[in-house]
């Protein structure tokens, strides 16, 4: 795990082991210094693509942000989290738009060159990053599919890609990159409020009972489409809500681009 060199970012650095279920969480705690807020809701936006804006305890982070709209700058960032190097899941511009000088951004520790250009955060899966009280764990995040014994891996599983469990005080969101339903989601089954799954894209996207294999895999108690259009996410929802509840106690959900759905836990 690389970390920052943003000296009014870091106030603390230590080893970190958080034992979540059956697996163990280990890397470097990176302490930064916003405060909690009384408030205790939870904000959860759908941005373009895959991103996602969460605003919780008076802080504000967001996972793979592309394509954001000017006015997004008067929203800065308490952390900026990327999945990986695809463009349409890093966007340098959107990055730069949401800094101030205590902005932690996190990306796969692969993504060196991005690292050092965003003055950030490398991780591995099962790295931790303490922001404020929040805390967020990379997690695992690939695609691999075997065809007539020829791989097809676009989100390879060496290159060690993250997606990010974000827990808000016992309030756990999971968003899942561009994974397919793959088989670590085991170790974290049962844990997550509210799972973010992507519906696409191309030859190695998910089908839609795939998706449903994974929300049966995971148990969360909501689901909310990504990578997708509108159009799609309110589609697949309405095809698959019987096959969903059948097979978990979880309600699915889907929201347009630039909307937004509180929660109050």
């Amino acid at each position: 795990m690389s970390p920052s060199s943003k000296p009014q970012t870091i106030a603390i650095v230590v080893i970190l082991a958080i034992v979540m279920g059956t697996g163990v969480f280990a890397g470097v705690m990176i302490m930064s210094n916003p405060q909690p807020s009384e408030d205790t809701s939870i904000k959860l936006t759908i941005l373009d693509n895959a991103g996602v804006m969460i605003e919780a305890e008076g802080l504000r982070i967001y996972i793979d942000p592309i394509n954001l709209p000017s006015n997004y700058s008067t929203l800065p960032a308490d952390a900026v989290l990327i999945t990986h190097p695809h463009a349409d899941h890093y966007d340098s511009t959107s990055i730069n738009m949401l800094q101030k000088p205590s902005t932690v951004n996190v990306f796969p520790d692969n993504m060196s060159t991005e690292v050092a250009t965003h003055d950030g955060v490398g991780v591995d899966p099962l790295d931790s990053v303490q922001v404020g009280t929040i805390n967020i764990t990379a997690f695992y995040m690939y695609t691999e599919i075997w065809i007539d014994g020829e791989r097809f891996a676009s989100h390879p599983p060496e290159a060690n890609w993250t997606s990010y469990i974000i827990d808000i005080n016992g309030f756990k969101i999971f968003h899942a990159g561009d994974s397919k339903n793959i088989t670590e989601y085991e170790q974290i089954t049962g844990q997550m409020d509210v799972v973010l799954l992507p519906l696409g894209p191309g030859c190695q996207a998910m089908t839609g009972l795939e998706v449903v294999d994974a929300i049966d895999k995971l148990q969360p108690v909501y689901f909310f489409p990504i990578h997708t259009t509108n159009h799609d996410a309110e589609f697949f929802v309405l095809a698959y809500t019987d096959e969903i509840e059948a097979c978990s106690d979880c309600t699915p959900m889907w929201l347009s681009h630039w909307e937004s759905y509180t929660f109050e836990p």
